[in-house]
């Protein structure tokens, strides 16, 4: 026990200093292991580490410094060997490192894996989810979105892949309908604008004016804007 606790002494001035390497992570982990009344080896065959305890199947632990494609890769071969596998890191630091974190803890959930990080300084070792199959909750409400999404857009006016600014969204097409029919026509009643361009909502659309294309003329009444026509021209 004091051999151990020197080595952890050991790897957390090493990270506090900056110098650690990735065999430092070896005795957090293993300590953490111990705990829980497995024996733990490092550098068995392929893996980095291994612990048993007694007849229950082995667990593998796979080390980096860091979430990489290469961990995910190694874990998964892990798993061609025994069930339970384990990604052990340093745990990220700071608002976007909270953020790195829980999209890899959803990703190790999604591929069967555990995770495990250690805090830099004093080598506290938390599991974020431990290994087995994982059946995420559907968000009914955002597929229920996305499917609208999909039916509201009239042919496919985006290619994929292109930068989230500029898309053409469904309500941008039915502004564009409304504002193409005022073009022709000059002020019109919205219900009048609904039913020339099929878009129901063209009323509330033209009131709430989000791209500054219209304005009410008299009560019900919505005429383009030098704002709407250029907008016209932009999206042409």
């Amino acid at each position: 026990m004091i051999v151990t606790r020197l080595r952890l002494d050991l790897c957390a001035h090493m990270l506090h200093e900056g110098s650690m390497k990735e065999r430092e992570l070896y005795a957090p982990i293993k300590a953490h292991f111990e705990a829980q009344g497995y024996e733990v080896k490092g550098e068995v065959g392929a893996a980095d580490v291994m612990a048993r305890r007694g007849s229950e199947p082995a667990v593998i632990i796979e080390l980096k410094l860091a979430f990489s494609l290469t961990v995910f890769h190694q874990a998964l071969e892990r798993l061609k060997l025994v069930d339970d596998v384990y990604i052990a890191v340093l745990r990220p630091e700071g608002k976007a490192g909270m953020k790195r974190l829980k999209a890899n803890v959803t990703l190790c959930r999604r591929l069967g894996l555990g995770l495990l990080t250690v805090r830099p300084r004093d080598l506290f070792v938390e599991q974020h989810c431990a290994p087995g199959p994982y059946r995420p909750r559907k968000n009914l409400r955002k597929a229920k979105g996305i499917i609208k999404a999909f039916d509201r857009l009239d042919g496919d006016p985006n290619e994929g892949g292109a930068t989230r600014h500029g898309l053409v969204t469904g309500y941008r097409q039915d502004a564009l309908k409304c504002a193409t029919y005022l073009a022709h026509t000059g002020p019109e009643k919205g219900a009048i604008v609904a039913k020339a361009t099929g878009v129901p909502s063209a009323t509330r659309l033209m009131r709430n004016n989000v791209y500054g294309w219209f304005e009410k003329v008299e009560t019900g009444v919505y005429a383009l804007t030098p704002a709407g026509r250029k907008g016209l021209e932009d999206w042409s």
